[in-house]
């Protein structure tokens, strides 16, 4: 049985969502936001204390998009993984990696010195710089899915997952106003998939049971 360690809405969401896309059984443990803080007893299983921390018989991943790449190819063959025979190999562990270290890494930033941060510790420039770094970096997102539904090899993959995560980010740090169109509609298209629904609804089934807000 696959266990995942879990905070609502956190990098985390990308595993489960893979999950809930590849119908396999998991364990779902879901902890307040961030757990180093809150929930100091998880440093013992995860000295990093961060999510996500994916567990797999003998193998601990704590990365969200390496554990998507994993799933994908582990219980594959499924069309979530892109292989080195195919022409967009290559595009897609681009986007795969972009979705976290271009896309998600700024959101971050402005995320905490927005709203986690007290007041007086909060920093409006570096808001604005971050946000707008993210929201530049969208045209390598925009320039594809204004023509095609989704980033690479003309079907849902993995990378979907990791791109679409950062649009999920961006409801809760005031930057999805600020999406382009075709942006806004991708991510539309990612939000009616069964699987992220199950996804959505089995984070917020866990937090109800648990008394875990729902927000950061």
């Amino acid at each position: 049985m696959i266990t995942l360690y879990h905070c609502m809405n956190a990098r985390s969401f990308r595993v489960l969502w893979t999950l809930e896309e590849l119908q396999l059984p998991y364990e779902l443990k879901i902890l307040p936001f961030p757990p180093r803080v809150h929930a100091r007893d998880y440093l013992q299983i995860n000295p990093l204390g961060t999510i996500p921390l994916m567990i797999d018989g003998d193998t601990r991943m704590t990365e969200s998009a390496a554990i998507c790449e994993y799933l994908s190819t582990r219980y594959g063959p499924s069309p979530l993984a892109v292989g080195p025979d195919e022409p967009c190999y290559g595009t897609f562990l681009n986007f795969l990696h972009f979705g976290e270290a271009t896309l998600t890494f700024p959101q971050a930033i402005v995320l905490r010195y927005s709203r986690l941060e007290p007041p007086e510790r909060r920093l409006p420039q570096a808001v604005e710089d971050y946000a707008r770094w993210f929201l530049g970096r969208l045209r390598a997102v925009e320039a594809i899915v204004s023509r095609s539904d989704y980033v690479c090899a003309d079907r849902f993959t993995a990378a979907d997952i990791s791109v679409g995560y950062a649009f999920l980010l961006s409801q809760f740090n005031g930057l999805s106003e600020r999406l382009p169109d075709a942006v806004r509609s991708y991510w539309d298209r990612l939000q009616a998939r069964d699987g992220f629904r199950r996804a959505d609804a089995a984070q917020k089934s866990a937090a109800k049971a648990a008394g875990i807000s729902e927000n950061f």
